[in-house]
């Protein structure tokens, strides 16, 4: 009983690094704040999420390396240790410069987080409790995700700036370090090799582990730049104000939350590729009405539906790596966890097409090109499922 109680004391800190996690997807609101407070293209503003998922292609790999060495929890520290300065810098000297920079520490941070935090909870749960904490853990994250828009407008308007968003996440993320610091986990050696780059990059010969590592990167775009594009739908549509036009972005994590609920259940039943197949199918349909819908409540179902649909795909595709190489399955993760740069690629993308268009059509049609190849790897690439 006594092991148990210390494994649940254990484990709530370690969840809780999954709420800090979340705290990337802010940069989605976060671009109409500095594109407005600076007077920024789209195209400029677009690279805004790139400072944040540039990392994960340059440091996934070495994350891994750092935390064989230095061990997963003091990995996870650093981590948030990283993220803490980031949130710190904007808020004492706020200009350009120091929003990329900030926004460049989030995605290192959040880089190691993503690498080190799940190998963590592997020592506090095991069996079948893991499965149910690895859910629970990523509805956290949906949840933060879901409230950095709203805590940004709630600096914005009743504390008359959005830039104390920063000190809010930089008091929470001093939390989850402290808690997590004076909670003792034990760490067992794995005994296996460090993965290297050529190790892990190597897999890309296979063309069914290539074509699903682009199944990452254009899923992390889609969800980026859905997350980027919502609020400005609002703004350019509707007339919002940059606080109200939030709640874009705020429902699309919602529905994302509530997607990858109903895809647990449904997934133990149905099978993954059609599964994938029809919500690709269906995301499509919901962005192309969006080329052509004006107000607030039909462009919020339709970006409430993209989210609810696409919310599953990254597992799919991740499952479907595995399933391909299950003896490489170390290298394939970091493998994977390197694709989340799609984040840092589409976003510009679409700010260029945006302003080579002159609306935010631009930036749906980069997406809707994201969706499209996430639909022939639904109908083109085979694996046990």
């Amino acid at each position: 009983m006594k092991e148990n109680s210390t494994s649940v004391k254990a484990l709530l800190p370690v969840l809780f690094g999954f709420f800090i996690m979340g705290f990337c997807d802010v940069v989605g609101i976060s671009t109409s704040y500095v594109k407005s407070d600076f007077g920024l293209s789209e195209t400029i503003a677009g690279f805004l999420p790139s400072m944040v998922f540039l990392w994960f292609l340059l440091l996934a790999v070495p994350a891994a390396m750092f935390m064989n060495w230095f061990g997963r929890k003091k990995t996870v520290l650093a981590s948030m240790l990283v993220t803490l300065v980031g949130m710190i810098i904007p808020f004492v000297h706020y200009n350009l410069y120091t929003c990329l920079l900030a926004f460049a520490l989030l995605g290192i941070g959040n880089t190691i987080l993503q690498v080190s935090l799940n190998p963590l909870l592997t020592n506090v749960v095991k069996g079948n409790v893991l499965a149910s904490s690895l859910t629970a853990g990523q509805v956290l994250k949906a949840v933060s995700s879901f409230c950095g828009p709203f805590i940004a407008a709630f600096a914005a308007t009743m504390l008359g700036n959005w830039q104390y968003l920063f000190p809010v996440f930089a008091l929470l993320t001093l939390l989850s370090m402290c808690w997590l610091l004076f909670v003792p986990i034990p760490e067992e050696t794995s005994g296996q090799l460090t993965s290297s780059w050529g190790a892990t990059f190597c897999l890309l010969k296979d063309r069914t582990i290539l074509l699903l590592f682009l199944g990452i990167v254009f899923v992390v775009g889609v969800d980026v730049g859905v997350n980027t594009v919502a609020p400005k739908l609002l703004l350019e549509r509707c007339g919002f104000d940059i606080a109200e036009a939030g709640i874009g972005s705020s429902v699309y994590f919602a529905f994302r939350t509530i997607g990858a609920f109903v895809g647990t259940f449904l997934l133990a039943r149905a099978s993954g590729s059609k599964y994938f197949r029809v919500n690709v199918l269906v995301a499509i349909a919901a962005l192309v009405v969006l080329f052509f819908v004006s107000g607030q409540y039909p462009i919020l179902v339709l970006i409430a539906l993209i989210g609810f649909t696409c919310s599953s795909i990254f597992s799919l595709l991740f499952s479907m790596a595995i399933q391909a190489q299950p003896r490489k399955a170390n290298e394939i993760s970091g493998l994977m966890v390197t694709g989340i740069f799609g984040g840092a690629v589409i976003p510009p993308l679409m700010g260029y097409c945006t302003d080579l268009i002159g609306t935010q059509v631009g930036s749906l049609v980069v997406i809707l090109g994201c969706l499209l190849y996430l639909l022939y790897c639904s109908v083109g690439i085979k694996t046990e499922r």
